[in-house]
């Protein structure tokens, strides 16, 4: 079990948080998505540890920037 926590820049309304959960949660191995809003902070849950470059992508396909 991996929990990595990412902040992702751009969101600001519940529908962000739906999006990169939805686009987040699609990953392969990934069992659960925390987000928060106010700070960007991202929690991830996940079976296996993800690289940076699948999380990069997800949040991308969602519309949204990873930081870091």
């Amino acid at each position: 079990m991996s929990v990595t926590t990412y902040t992702v820049s751009g969101m600001t309304c519940g529908h962000c948080v739906s999006s990169v959960t939805e686009e987040l949660t699609a990953v392969d191995g990934v069992t659960g998505v925390d987000v928060e809003l106010a700070t960007g902070a991202v929690t991830v849950t996940s079976t296996r540890e993800l690289g940076h470059d699948e999380v990069k992508a997800a949040v991308t396909e969602a519309g949204y920037t990873l930081v870091g």
